[in-house]
């Protein structure tokens, strides 16, 4: 199995870091491209017209200040990459994703920042891990 693409979900989370480090190894061992991902709250259109666009612009911002240090470390690393911000449930929107692109790997932190929801709820890596189109690599 040859993978050229692999899907790396980020949240700013330290288990984030931990899998954007090791995605950057393994992309300089296989020459793989990532499509670095970072999934906001999906904002109620009911909200009307000023107060969706206000909301929007600052889940936009403040996902790219959680995708940025990102972008750095696999810019410097010379791994060619792709950024996707999207919006809707965390889980099934990495599934559409790395089905989407076709992405032959999903490599994701073990737990999100939002550990309590994960206690109650289930985990988005849980999720992820039966739902995925592909491989999952789960670094802790």
């Amino acid at each position: 199995m040859q993978i050229k693409k692999l899907l790396l979900p980020v949240d700013g989370s330290s288990c984030s870091d931990r899998a954007v480090n090791y995605a950057v190894g393994f992309c300089e061992l296989v020459q793989a491209q990532v499509v670095l991902l970072h999934v906001h709250k999906a904002v109620p259109q009911t909200l009307g017209k000023p107060n969706f666009d206000e909301a929007m612009q600052r889940l936009h911002e403040e996902a790219q200040e959680v995708l940025q240090p990102y972008e750095e470390m696999l810019s410097l690393a010379g791994v060619s990459y792709e950024t996707r911000i999207v919006s809707g449930p965390t889980a099934e929107v990495i599934f559409d994703v790395a089905k989407a692109e076709p992405c032959d790997l999903i490599v994701m932190g073990s737990k999100g920042k939002s550990n309590l929801e994960g206690l109650m709820v289930g985990s988005v890596t849980h999720k992820v891990l039966h739902i995925a189109p592909c491989p999952v690599l789960v670094i802790r």
